[in-house]
């Protein structure tokens, strides 16, 4: 039986490069009724861990490290205990945000985290962020993106530590090979489908950005 997916959306804060803009950021938490892991702690420790309903976090998962995924990652592990699991190539990002405080574990292509009978599969997908991951649950038909790729293409590159034909190859080699049926739970926003984003690819190629 798949991990049941529950969806919470809090509110915040992005900044970096000096500027900063209101965000809504998607958490996505993971499980069953009662062990969870937590995908992106953005904001709201407390809105995420009464969400939580009493269940045992096994881990809170970064897909990367900009501040309004991770602000409110330390003090969700400090009331439940759960590790902060990040790719190591977004520390200099992390640090950012948390100069005191590092995560406790990393993530690395092809690790696979266990939570409730689910396999979640972790791919490197860096070009929003150098150390960005997305996390495939092939039992659940679903890949949760983070900032990599959402309804309409990919994650912004605009601004420092991110390149644009990075995360387009992260997203054509890593991402569209999935089944098409893929649903595709993103960092913000709505979601979406491998199959609806993969003929679009030349298209964002020709765009640029």
């Amino acid at each position: 039986m798949a991990a049941r997916i529950d969806h919470l959306v809090t509110s915040g804060t992005f900044a970096l490069d000096g500027g900063e803009w209101d965000v809504d950021n998607n958490v996505w938490i993971v499980g069953d009724e009662t062990e969870a892991i937590v995908i992106d702690a953005a904001h709201d420790a407390a809105a995420i861990e009464a969400a939580l309903n009493g269940r045992t976090l096994r881990a809170i998962v970064c897909t990367h490290a900009h501040n309004d995924h991770i602000d409110a990652a330390p003090a969700l592990a400090d009331a439940t205990g759960a590790p902060i699991l990040l790719h190591p190539d977004d520390l200099p990002l992390w640090k950012q945000t948390h100069p005191d405080r590092a995560p406790d574990g990393e993530l690395a292509e092809g690790q696979e985290l266990e939570i409730a009978g689910t396999t979640l599969q972790v791919l490197h997908t860096p070009g929003h962020a150098p150390g960005a991951v997305c996390l495939y649950a092939p039992g659940s038909a679903t890949v949760f993106t983070g900032d990599t790729l959402f309804r309409g293409g990919p994650g912004a590159t605009g601004r420092s530590f991110s390149h644009f034909p990075t995360i387009v190859a992260s997203i054509r080699d890593r991402l569209l090979i999935l089944p098409p049926e893929t649903t595709v739970r993103t960092g913000h926003g709505d979601s979406t489908t491998i199959g609806a984003e993969a003929p679009h690819l030349d298209e964002w190629i020709a765009r640029g950005h």
